[in-house]
């Protein structure tokens, strides 16, 4: 079998000159790890098997205090202030529109960041993207880490391009359904919770300050975030449902036709749902590796090692939160051994579990109809737990 090419770099070592590390994956934690890891003066690649890199089209994302602290680091925070939302508050709502609680929010990330900044998460894409480029990070698009071959000094990866290149470490940021988690052995999978969402961008509406929701009515949860001035993030959580019905190019109409009934601001948001493609439909999956997060000198970050219902919004902050501590550690320890990375998951491993169990507990007790349950009691245990640095 003829020997794979090589590319300049790919015989430095770690005894010998700058540490080299390979990220898998161009989504929110790959993109800040490699910043982080560039930033103290590491050689990184980062491969993403799209081959335009961005994110999906006109989906929302909420970003908690202790997202925007690990993303102030990365140094995105004033273009995300700029171009997203600092929600005033939260309030659930009756069916019909009329507020039944409103409250201001905990602020994770500490006195100084808000609560919360809704945004658009291609504009977020963007500003981490541009970061990345500016970092001087070796970035290759539509290319995929096809095998690993590991020994006692570093990790050999064979690309789907026919190169291979030899690192200190390999981060896998390569998502929920990530092929490296496939690749180094380890066999937990994610799982359906049993609720499903269905996602579009509109308008905002006049006087729509604030992250708005109702419990009840057609779906479990209908809700709205403020992503900018002129847009909000739209969302209807149901029971799961298969996802061949309907087809695609009638999202729109169903969406438009589950929000029916709903008041308020509903009444105008609704009006926008016109287009199939603008529409998103998935499952909410609890996820969480229990074991080591690494196989030697291969590492999972985020979503790879972790995932949970939206219900607590706070999947990209634990994703951050793992950025940070594993750029921490790399970037302040001299050896890169099993030591380190067993601490990694021991530092992350009860909070993320905490996030984990609390978000799924939350839409469990919704699908079971339970009345009775203290919601805010264990909202606000878990976001005091999240004050904390990581």
């Amino acid at each position: 079998m003829a020997e794979s090419p090589t590319l300049p770099h790919s015989r430095l070592r770690s005894s010998g000159g700058t540490r080299i590390v390979l990220v898998v994956g161009g989504g929110i934690s790959g993109n800040a790890l490699t910043v982080l890891l560039r930033r103290a003066g590491l050689t990184v690649d980062l491969v993403e098997a799209s081959p335009d890199w961005k994110a999906a089209a006109g989906s929302g994302i909420t970003l908690q205090g202790n997202a925007l602290r690990v993303l102030r680091e990365v140094g995105v925070l004033e273009g995300i202030e700029k171009d997203g939302y600092a929600a005033e508050g939260v309030a659930v709502l009756a069916p019909d529109g009329t507020v039944l609680h409103a409250q201001d929010e905990l602020r994770t990330g500490g006195d100084d960041l808000p609560a919360h900044i809704g945004m658009q998460r291609p504009r977020l894409q963007q500003l981490l993207i541009d970061q990345v480029r500016a970092s001087g990070a070796d970035v290759r698009l539509g290319t995929k880490a096809t095998a690993f071959q590991q020994d006692g000094e570093g990790v050999d990866v064979t690309f789907s391009d026919g190169t291979s290149r030899r690192y200190d470490l390999v981060a896998g940021a390569d998502g929920l359904h990530s092929a490296t988690r496939e690749m180094i052995g380890i066999t937990d999978r994610p799982e359906p919770t049993g609720m499903g969402i269905w996602r579009a961008p509109a308008p905002r509406p006049a006087g729509v300050r604030r992250t708005e929701m109702i419990y009840g009515g057609r779906c479990l949860i209908a809700g709205y975030c403020p992503t900018g001035e002129d847009t909000v993030y739209t969302y209807l959580v149901e029971r799961l449902r298969d996802r061949s019905s309907p087809a695609p190019d009638a999202y729109a109409d169903e969406m438009r036709a589950l929000s029916e009934g709903y008041g308020g601001a509903w009444e105008e948001i609704r009006t926008a749902f016109t287009e199939p493609k603008a529409v998103n439909y998935t499952r909410f999956d609890r996820h969480l590796v229990e074991g080591p997060w690494h196989r030697g000198r291969v590492v999972l970050v985020g979503d790879a090692a972790h995932a949970c219902p939206p219900t607590l919004a706070q999947g990209a902050a634990m994703s951050l939160e793992d950025v940070q501590v594993l750029a921490e550690l790399l970037t302040g320890r001299s050896e890169w051994d099993d030591q380190l990375l067993t601490e990694y998951h021991a530092r992350r491993l009860p909070r993320v579990r905490m996030v984990v169990d609390a978000s799924v507990q939350l839409g469990q007790w919704l699908l079971d109809g339970v009345r009775d349950a203290d919601v805010p009691a264990l909202m606000g245990r878990t976001m005091n737990a999240l004050k904390e640095l990581p």
